[in-house]
């Protein structure tokens, strides 16, 4: 494909910079990543205390979590003038003719707006489930130019319970599979990875590593300091044990090192990026049956549970131990790899980048 100039619009509730705190970092920072590898001019319009190994248009001078952070999914509503006025003088920089398309990974209407106004090349790759502030902006100004992707078909039947339209599409998120090397050593405990919050569940895996006794090692941000201290901080002891954030190198480690991942989403979860670096360390995946869990995770590469019931979980613990550790690897292969996800995207704005020729020369 011929190098485009890539306008790459990014979430700026935290730095595009490991360790991430969620996937929608992670996948900013991997897509960057993948383009600028296939020889694309990649600016990162992020918050401006992202990686500097990108090209950064700050769309703020720091991550907005620092400020105005997030206490159970309810932000500060100080925060929302903010990040309009930072987005009303983001957009002219966005859609100028310094870029031939715009990735837009935000969750700001401005850039959607943007996109149907100037009628440039733009994707927006939706990374949740609908919700008010954005649901009728994203139905409305999608077009031939301005295309979405989603995650999976169970976020699909969420944006569009009456059928998908012919501008929207499913690109599965990837992973860069040399970060996240094989290993066929199972150890003897369980793994659990994420941001800890109620949504995620880490109580219940907590709960269901007890019942069926086998220890449990849980790494992330603490983005709710009365929860943890509440719900995980007295459940921690010898062997059910919290070990702060890592990076990703060491996230791999732990999970060469772990006997498989407990995936415990207590929300309609539209992909599960943690349970796919998992598998293709070799980890098979005990988790609950919510959101889009099953269709990532495969019926081969790891066993369910109902939501919110950790005995159940504790079944499915040990009916995924069972599994060969090749499985899930093979599966991340096949279906999930930064490659398979760039071809994707790219073979995208090919699309709106030739809509947007045609439409310019019939005017």
């Amino acid at each position: 494909m011929t190098p485009l100039r890539i306008a790459l619009v990014a979430h700026p509730r935290h730095p595009i910079a490991e360790p991430f705190k969620g996937g929608m970092e992670a996948h900013s920072f991997h897509l960057a990543k993948g383009l600028i590898a296939r020889g694309h001019d990649v600016t990162l319009f992020a918050a401006g205390d992202s990686d500097a190994r990108f090209t950064i248009d700050p769309v703020l001078d720091v991550h907005y979590d620092r400020d105005f952070p997030w206490e159970n999914a309810r932000p500060d509503p100080r925060l929302y003038p903010v990040l309009d006025r930072a987005f009303a003088s983001a957009c002219p920089r966005i859609f100028s003719n310094a870029f031939d398309v715009v990735h837009n990974n935000s969750l700001h209407r401005f850039v959607m707006q943007g996109a149907k106004k100037s009628g440039l090349p733009c994707v927006t790759s939706l990374h949740v489930p609908p919700f008010e502030a954005i649901h009728g902006v994203v139905r409305d100004s999608l077009s031939p130019t301005h295309r979405a992707t989603v995650t999976s078909q169970r976020q699909t039947l969420c944006w569009w319970p009456e059928g998908t339209p012919d501008t929207a599409e499913i690109v599965h998120n990837g992973i860069d599979l040399a970060l996240w090397p094989w290993s066929g050593k199972r150890g003897n405990h369980a793994l659990w990875c994420g941001r800890i919050t109620p949504n995620k569940g880490p109580h219940h895996a907590i709960r269901a590593a007890r019942q069926c006794g086998i220890g449990l090692r849980l790494f992330g941000v603490k983005e709710d300091d009365t929860y943890f201290d509440r719900e995980i901080a007295p459940l921690l002891d010898e062997k059910i044990i919290y070990g702060g954030v890592l990076d990703g190198a060491g996230l791999a480690e732990q999970m060469r090192e772990a006997a498989l991942l407990l995936f415990t989403p207590c929300w309609d979860e539209p992909f599960g990026l943690v349970a796919v670096e998992a598998m293709a360390s070799g980890l098979p995946v005990a988790a609950f049956d919510q959101g889009a869990t099953r269709e990532i995770i495969g019926e081969e590469a790891g066993r369910f549970a109902p939501p919110d019931d950790p005995v159940a979980l504790a079944a499915a613990i040990l009916e995924a131990l069972k599994i060969d550790r090749i499985i899930p690897r093979r599966r991340v292969e096949e279906y999930f790899s930064l490659s398979r996800m760039v071809d994707r995207y790219e073979a995208l704005y090919e699309k709106v980048i030739t809509c947007h020729t045609r439409t310019h020369a019939a005017a």
